[in-house]
Formats: structure tokens, sequence, C-alpha cells
């Protein structure tokens, strides 16, 4: 059996550290650069006796009940165990001590200390002393002769040495080592041993080998190396029974070899590719416990069973093992043929021949049965038997052992991507299962503790909103292992076991009913693996690749199959995230997917199991959502990611929490992410990868930063803080397309914060010449900003740059225009009737009354008819085609609104003395009052249907009519930003040809001033310096329209309203001056009769009016 590596676990801070086992094996003892020395049970203790030496330990060495330690105060001390009492001080060094060993028998210690000595002292008596002098640089490592005759000592003055203890003398110096000035600075620290009981062999570590050395005659008989160590070396030890030799590399490789066969027989990589600095061999069973130099620390089992002897195919068999497990269900002959491509499988025999027992011989036929392939290195089983029993014959069992080398053995060796462990199921913000008392869940509802000791086995339930409902205690009878909480449940889990189904249990404290809880039993062989809790639901996914779903009130609901083996969900609201596994991963690396669902009436899935992106050689290690509802999750190198909704759903890093760790063991456990404030919610765990239950840890807040590059220049800064805002706000919208309610306020500020950023960067690219990413820039930019910038760029005289400002402002604002939907602006119209304006009489709430609706169906039509140089049969095929056809086009022709406190300038003054025109003045004055906007769909209607060119409306140019002046007016004044926009687009084709040329000044004196108007009349000057090129009228108008239309709608409003204040200040001459208006405009209509002439009080109606229409005026006149 090969081999089998245990995942290693913290065990001292970051630095040098050691270990090794008591004299029965029952502990493990390490000591670190913390100062600690800490006694294990097992790899799995997770509260292990820690006793403090001193500030750093260096080594540590365990005998007959003895510890001894090197510490950072130059000294030896030495404790008792396992209690951990000091006993004295053995002796002391100028400097620190690096290495100290026990003789065989435990009556003496050795050390050997940065300034060149080495010292031997007798543990009973700590003044019998001897001091080695020699060496010309520190000393590295120690090993006393089992036979206590020499002692060996390694330095950095790159010698190795041999001292007699009797004499103090060196017997013998190897200079094999690279020299250094310095532990810290040496390429290995040379770790060398003496074989154990008899002493015949010194092991020492140089470069990619390990040399051995024969006792008395200090001969190098052999090395032992293999071709998978690409780095140096840098510990050895031996087996208890001197049979295998272990040696570490600073790449973290562990291998093993057979020191009679001089064949490697493990070879295991550490996980993270750090070097070994301790190695200690178990005293009885076949474990190898080692750490390396960032304090983890690791356990081997199964190495070479000491229990049986071993073939030198160990290696094959696992390499071949590891592979037919990536191919499951493949012929394995075809796997065999892969990795034996030019072997043969000669160990097998030597197997056979060496240990013959009837086990052996069996395995030696399936050898034989097995097929090697037809290639050409194929060698035929029978015969090569037949030639090894041959050899066999004349001499004895040892010899033939001594032969087998001569036949040269390929021993292949697959140095291609390993297959990585799969992660176990996990609940996020949980600790492990095996701790007595652990959190089984801490998130932004509560905690939930859970005690599983002899006395009591209990979980405890702590709300951080009391008023959400009280602490709870609960027993745990069926053992419960998951938990989860949320604002309306708690939902427990427990695996099956003995004859107790796995268990799905909630306790629904927000039911209104009496009947709170529910439990559900999980088929047979079926264990629930991870749940999780969302607004209604509550979800399981089990070992059948399986997700139920349940009500929160315990009703089942859909069943459905999951791709993988779950790791970990989550539930907010209606989403429901899930992560499995999605294949086998390599060379360290997770291989999950995630699938994210939306569990509302409409239910969709929204990520459909793509890749889940991890750092390098990681693992998750917490899944969630933040508290506005997007998916986050954290990895184990401490990198945070979030769903961008912005950027079709992948995933931005915002935050490395390595960056907020002090020292490289301390991590952070979140709890909860939080976009509004931005909060990342951890708990700061020094030593460890998640906190003790008590005393109860504290919560640390950190902030989120997105990995952009020169975050230290002013550029960098500022992008890092646009993006940032851009990704923190995304929630906004999404709140806003699933109808959720959200405060207005905070998507204006980010807005107002962006725009604001986004023209500091614009304001640095001109002071750098980089007008091209200024257009890149204002090209993020809304219509007001845009509209800032362009003035930025003319002050700054980038006369270019303000050039291709406006044309990127023209161009978004087409784009505007066309993206604006119909559906949109009847959803305004709806919003607005519901606001409280459907009082207002209508076509659509009063159709009965006929008259009054078709007089007020031709008051929109000659407002509508201004479009057009002959207004007549235009505005009666319009309200035809449109009353006939399409009546949404008038619905959509005016929206009803007072929402903004405008009121018509041109309503008429009832007259008591003329009763006919008082009622359809009212009416008329009605219909204008509540206008707020035109439709674009019935001017393109209309234009359909003449089949002519597009009309221009022209704003501040009156009609030669007096009504479609006034309506002209008031149509311009509350126009759409979209109507606007198409006007300024369609303006210079149309202008010259179709618009009557009225001077300003007439407009002026036949209406009331505009807000348009009166903010054109103080910005003149302002356009004519900036375009100092504008000669005419009109395109002034249109330059001045540009820049009214960017201006925000709380600017346009208070023009509006100025403008209208001025006209309520004088508004006993409303009806004065639109009396007047039509007397100067009605000269110059030359269509109009002469009975509307007569009399200038009344109305004035269309020409074409239909035969019911005419008779309904005559009857109501007649009255």
């Amino acid at each position: 059996m090969p081999a089998t590596q245990k995942p290693m676990r913290y065990g001292h801070t970051e630095g040098h550290t050691e270990v090794c086992f008591d004299d029965s094996g029952s502990y493990i003892v390490t000591c670190g650069s913390d100062g600690d020395v800490r006694m294990w049970e097992d790899l799995d203790d997770d509260d292990p006796k820690s006793v403090n030496v001193g500030e750093k330990a260096f080594s540590c060495a365990l005998k007959n009940g003895k510890l001894v330690t090197a510490v950072s105060n130059n000294t030896v001390q030495v404790y008792t165990f396992p209690e951990g009492v000091p006993d004295g001080i053995l002796t002391r060094f100028t400097t620190n001590a690096n290495h100290v060993v026990f003789n065989g028998d435990g009556t003496k210690i050795a050390a050997g200390s940065s300034d060149f000595l080495v010292k031997v002292v007798d543990v009973m008596d700590n003044s019998q002393q001897q001091t080695f002098r020699g060496h010309d640089a520190p000393v590295l490592s120690l090993s006393f002769d089992p036979k206590d005759i020499f002692l060996a000592s390694a330095s950095c003055d790159g010698t190795v040495r041999v001292w007699n203890i009797s004499d103090q003398t060196c017997a013998v110096s190897w200079p094999v080592l690279q020299k250094s000035n310095d532990v810290v600075n040496a390429e290995s620290i040379c770790r060398l041993a003496w074989r154990p009981r008899s002493g015949e062999l010194l092991a020492v570590p140089v470069g990619k080998s390990v040399k051995l050395y024969r006792r008395k005659t200090w001969s190098n008989p052999f090395d032992l190396s293999d071709s998978s160590i690409s780095q140096t070396l840098n510990i050895v030890t031996w087996s208890p029974c001197g049979q295998y030799l272990a040696a570490g590399a600073i790449n973290g490789l562990i291998v093993v070899w057979n020191v009679e066969t001089k064949d490697c027989m493990e070879r295991v990589k550490h996980e993270k590719g750090y070097a070994i600095c301790g190695l200690a061999w178990h005293p009885t069973c076949s474990r190898i416990c080692y750490t390396d130099v960032e304090g983890n620390l690791g356990i081997l089992e199964n190495v070479c069973d000491l229990s049986e002897k071993v073939s030198s195919n160990k290696v094959l068999s696992r390499v071949e093992k590891d592979y037919n497990d990536l191919f499951d269900g493949d012929d394995p002959s075809s796997a065999g043929d892969f990795l034996n491509d030019n072997a043969v499988e000669i160990p097998s025999f030597s197997k056979g021949i060496i240990n013959e027992d009837d086990d052996d011989n069996d395995d030696l036929m399936l050898a034989a049965d097995r097929d090697l392939g037809d290639d050409e290195n194929s060698v035929d089983v029978p015969m090569l038997k037949a030639d090894l029993h041959k050899e066999e014959g004349d001499d004895d069992q040892a010899s033939s052992i001594h032969n087998l080398p001569l036949i040269k053995p390929q021993r292949p060796f697959y140095d291609g991507p390993m297959p990585t462990p799969r992660q176990k199921p996990f609940q996020s913000s949980s600790t492990p299962l095996h701790l007595s008392h652990r959190f089984m869940v801490w998130n932004s509802v509560g905690i939930i503790r859970c005690y599983n000791d002899d006395q009591d086995s209990a979980i405890d339930v702590e709300f951080h909103d009391t008023s959400i409902h009280h602490a709870t205690h609960l027993s745990n009878a069926f053992n419960y292992t998951m938990g989860t909480l949320s604002h309306e449940a708690i939902l427990l889990a427990c695996e099956s076991a003995d004859e107790l189904a796995s268990k799905l249990h909630c306790l629904h404290f927000s039911s209104w009913d009496s009947s709170k809880e529910w439990m559900v039993d999980m088929p047979q062989n079926e264990d629930i693996e991870a749940i999780c809790l969302g607004l209604g639901w509550a979800a399981a996914a089990t070992t059948a690749s399986l997700l139920r779903l349940f009500t929160i009130g315990g009703v089942q609901k859909e069943v459905f199959c999951l791709p993988g083996p779950v790791v970990s969900m989550a539930g907010h609201g209606e989403q429901l995230c899930i992560v499995y596994h999605r294949g086998t991963g390599f060379d360290g690396d997770q291989c999950l997917g995630v699938q994210l669902l939306e569990l509302g009436r409409k239910k969709t899935q929204v990520l459909h199991g793509d890749p889940l992106p991890l750092t390098r050689k990681s693992y998750l290690t917490w899944l969630g959502f933040s508290a506005e509802g997007t998916p986050c999750y954290v990895d184990s190198e401490g990198c945070v990611r979030m769903l961008n909704r912005g950027l079709g759903n992948t995933w931005t890093p915002v935050c490395n929490l390595r960056e907020h760790c002090k020292g490289k063991s301390d991590h952070y456990w979140v709890v909860g992410v939080h976009e509004n404030p931005q909060q990342l919610r951890c708990i700061p765990c020094k030593g460890s990868r998640f906190p003790p239950t008590l005393p109860r840890p504290a919560v640390a807040i950190l902030s989120f930063k997105l990995p952009y590059c020169q975050t230290s220049t002013e550029k960098g800064q500022m992008e890092e803080q646009f993006w940032h805002s851009v990704l923190f706000h995304n929630y906004l919208d999404y709140l806003a397309k699933n109808g959720y309610d959200y405060e207005e306020n905070i998507k204006n500020q980010a807005v107002k914060e962006q725009q604001e950023l986004l023209m500091k960067m614009l304001a640095l690219s001109c002071k750098l010449e980089r007008e091209f990413r200024c257009v890149e820039l204002a090209d993020l930019m809304t219509q007001n900003a845009l509209h800032l910038a362009i003035k930025y760029a003319s002050r700054s005289r980038k006369l270019i740059l303000a050039q291709k400002l406006s044309e990127l402002a023209a161009e978004k604002a087409a784009e505007l225009a066309e993206t604006q939907s119909e559906e949109e602006k009847e959803e305004d119209f709806r919003e607005k009737l519901n606001a409280g304006y459907s009082h207002t009489t209508t076509e659509w709430s009063q159709p009965q009354v006929r008259s009054h609706v078709e007089e007020d169906a031709e008051d929109r039509e000659d407002t509508v008819s201004e479009e057009k140089p002959e207004p007549h049969n235009h505005g009666q095929n319009l309200f035809q085609n449109a009353n006939s056809s399409d009546m949404p086009a008038l619905k959509s022709g005016a929206v009803f609104s007072n929402s903004q406190g405008r009121v018509n300038p041109f309503k008429v003054v009832v007259n008591s003395k003329e009763p006919a025109t008082s009622v359809n003045s009212t009416r008329s004055a009605n219909i204008l009052d509540s206008m707020s906007k035109s439709s674009r769909k019935s001017t393109s209607f209309n234009r359909v249907a003449n089949n002519e060119k597009s009309p221009v409306i022209k704003p501040l140019m009156p009609k030669p009519r007096a009504k479609q002046a006034s309506a002209a007016s008031y149509f311009q004044k509350r126009t759409s930003q979209a109507d606007k926009t198409e006007e300024v687009k369609e303006n210079p084709k149309s202008s010259s040809s179709e618009t009557p040329a009225v001077c300003l000044q007439n407009s002026e004196n036949q209406r009331p001033k505009t807000g348009f108007q009166m903010w054109l009349e103080e910005n003149r000057s302002h356009i004519l310096s900036d375009n100092p090129d504008i000669s005419d009228e009109a395109d002034i108008i249109k330059e001045g329209m540009i820049r009214f239309r960017v201006l925000s709608a709380e600017e346009r409003r208070a023009w509006t309203n100025k403008a209208k204040g001025e006209t309520a200040s004088d508004g006993a001459e409303v009806k004065k001056r639109k009396r007047v208006a039509s007397e100067t405009c009605e000269t110059e209509n030359q269509g109009e009769s002469a009975k509307e002439n007569l009399d200038l009080s009344k109305k004035p109606k269309a020409l074409n009016l239909s035969t019911n229409q005419k008779l309904s005026a005559f009857a109501f006149k007649q009255e």
C-alpha cells in the first residue's frame, strides 16, 4: 500500500519548525518560531498542550521524559514531559543554539551554536560538559553515534566533521557543503543522521543526493538519489529498523529509499511546495511526521509498511493506482500500457523470489497474467520467469537477490499533473465538525453554537436583533451537524446513523400558528450534505446528487439533479446559489461549478453551471450573498469575489484578505458582506483559519479594494474608485428590475460621485495632452456631465477636443431618443394617472360627451398640425386616422399631469355674457392645463399617412394662426427630452423649406416667454462667445436647445417656473394678449374664413367638420 498523505494543519507561526516523537510514539512534539512547544495527540488534535519556552524555539529533543529546547535567549533548557515544567538550564552560548539532540540512552545532549561551538552536556549533571572547537562558521546540525563513540556535525563553513567524543578530536572532515555566513543564508540546514542500532552508516544530505559514509573507514560506498529530486535536500532521518531512509527537500518533496536495494520506495510532494525542515519517524509504526518553514504539520501514513517486506515496485503500483483512478471504468490494461510504455515489471518477480509465501505467489501469477502490451520493449513473462528461476537454481536465495540488479529494472515515474482530492461539502461560516464546541453558522441574522461533550449535547441559537426572536436552547438528540438561520426559521440537518435516516428539521418561529416545527426523513442511503434558507423556502442537497426544495412551512416542492457532488449552498430572498464539483482538478486546483437560480414566480436559472474561478491551488471557504442580494464567495487564499451583474454575470475580485493579515498564519473568517455601507465583516483568527467559541470573538470590518494597476498614482486611484462605485451600485439596477423598493437618493448620490470622478480623470487627461483618452472618458458620462466636459475643453482651448465631445453629445442624444420605447411612456402615463390626476375631464374618462370630446380632439389636432405648414388637411387626416385605427396614438399624444406645478398661460377666462363660448373654452382649457408632453407616435403616424418629408418643430417660431401659435408654444415648453432630441436631429434638413421665417421679436410680442426663451436670453452671450462663427439665429437656437436639454430636470423646472411666475404676475392681461396675437396672425393667414374674423372671443374651429359636429354646435348655440 502506498503512503497516505493527510492534509496539513497549522502548527506554529511561519518560520523554522521542528518535530519529534516521544519514546512510545503517543505524542507528536513540535516547536516553532512563536516560542511554543506543542504536544499533539494526533494530527486532528485541536487543543494540544502548549508550553511557552521563550521568544523563539530553534530546536527540541525528547527522551526519557526530558524535553530539551534551544531558545532565543542563547540557552538550552530542559523541561519535564508531558507536564512541561521547567527543570533548569543545561548550558549557555554567546548566541543562539541551532540544534540539540539526545544520545541513544538519553543521558547526554549535544548542542551546536552560531558561535561555532559544539557542546556535549550530561543531562543529570550539567557541570559535566565537553566543548568541541574546529568549525569556522555557525553549526547547522548534529547527530550522535548510536554507540556513543562519535558525534557528527555540519557547519556553514561547508564541512561535515566527525568528532571522537572521548578525546574531543576531529576524526574526519568532508568539505561537501556550500559555504555560507549564517544559518538563515545556508542553502540547506543539512540535518544528518547515523543509522540506528549499528551506526554503520552516516547519512548526509548533500545537494540533490544523500551521501552515505561507512563507519571507521569513512569511505563513501554509495549515494542515494532519484530523478524526481529537483531541489536541494534539507534533512534525512532513518526508520527505527534502519532499513529505510527518508529525506526532505526545500521544494517540499519527501523521498524514501530502501537502503539495501537503493530503490526509491515513496515520493510524496508537499501540498504547497514549502521547504521541509522537520522530519521524524514514528518509533513503532510506519508513520512519518514532517513540518515546513511555514509552521505547518503533516503526517504520512503507511510509509513502507514495516509489518511486511515491501518490494521496490511500491512506487510503480502507486502510480498505476493513481492513474487508473482518473479513468474509472476504463480498461486497466490500457492505462498500464500508457504508464509502462518502455517498462519491464522486473520488481514483481523479484518480490516473488524474495518472499516465497502463498500470497506473493498469487501476486506473481496475477502479474504474469497481465498483458504487458505488444510494443518492441515488452518482455515475455513466462520466459523472464524461467530465466529468473534458472539463475536461482545454482545459487541460494540471497545470491539471487544480489544478482537481480544485474537485470536493470526500469521503474517508470509519472511526473504529469496529479489529481487533486475533492473538497468535502461544508456550511459557510461554520467551524470543523470534530470540535466539541463549534459554530454551526454565524451570519448576519445570528449565531448557532453546538456543544457536544460527555455531559451534554445541545445547540444554542442567538439572534443579533432580539426583536426577531429571543435566544433559544435546543437539545441535540439527533446529533445535528449542519445548521443555518434566517429571519423566518432555523434549519438543522443530520447525517444518517445506524438505523436512523438523515433528517431535515425546521423551526419556523415566524409562523402565525401554534405548530412551528416540522421534520422530514430522507430516503434510505441518502444523506444531507448542505442546506440553506431563503425567503419562504428551504433547500437541501443530498449524496444522491439531488436538490430538494421545501416551503418554509414544510411542503415539498421541486426536486432536481445536481450536475456534480455539492460543495456548498447559499440562499437570499428568491435566489439560490449552488457550488458543486464539475470535474477533477489537477495540481492542487479544485474544479468547481456554480448555479444561480431565482425561485420566484418566474423560475429562471441565471448561471448555468459556469466554472467558479479560484486562486491557484486554493479551495472554497465561504459562499453567500451580500445583504443586498449579490452572490459572493471567498477562497482559501483570501480572495473575495462578487458577481458583476453589469458585465454579463462575471466574477470580480473585490478584496484580498491576505493583505490585511499581519502574519502568514493569520486568517480572516468571513461572516457577512454589505454593499451599502460597503463592509466586509470578518473575525480575525491569529494562527488559525477559524475562531474558538469562547471567548466570544470580535468582528472586524474590512474595506473593499479592486485589484487595479498603479493605484498609487492619481489616475489609477480614480479609476479604481470609479469602477468600485459602479460595481457596488449594480444591485440597485437589480432591485429595480425585480420590482424591489430602494432609496432613489442612493442611486443619485452614486451617479454624482461617478460623474465627478470622470470629470477629474478628464481634467487630468487634458493636462497630460491625452485628448483621445478624454473622449473615451466622456463616453462614460451622462448628458449633463458631458456638457460640463465640453465647457471645460472650450475654456482649456482644446478646440478639437471640444468639437469631438460635441459630436459625441449629439450621438448620445440620438441614441437616447431611439432607445426610448412606447411601453415606458405608457407606464409613465399610468403612474401619473394613479398619482391622482385621473379626475381631469378627458376623452378616456368621459367618452360619452361626444361634442366636447370632439372639440378637445380638434384642439389637439391643431396642436399637432403645427408640425406642417399646411395645417388644414394635416390636422383632419391625423385626427381621422388616429380616431379610426390607432387610438393609442391620441392616448400617448398628451399626458395629463400637474406634477411640475405648471399652469396653462393661454387659459381663456370665462365670461358670463357669452355662455356658449365659455363652456367650450373651459373644456379646451382643461385639456391644455393637463398636457405635459406630446407623443412622437402620432407625428410618425401622420408622416406615414401623408408620405411626405419629415416635418420639423421649430421652437420659438410662431405659426400664422393664433390657436396654432398658443398650442405650439405650450407644446414646446412641455415637450419631452426625447422629442427635443428628434427636433434637433431633423432641424437642419427641413427648416429652410418648411418653416415660416418670423422674427423672434414678433413671437415674443404674441405670446408669453417660455423657460427656454428666458434661459436663451441670459445665455446668448455665452453661446456667441463659445461659438464665434455662429451668426444665424436658427443656429443660435439650435445650440441653445442642445445646452438647455443637458440641464438637469431641476434646473429646467426652475426656468419654467420662473417664466410661469412672470406670466402669473400679469394674469389679467392673458386674455388680452391672446386676442392681440390672434389679430396679428389673422391678417397673415389666407386660409381663414370671414366668419372666424368677426368674433375673436369665440374659439376658432377647423374648416373640415363633420355634419354631426356642425349640427351639434348649431343646436348648442341656439340654446
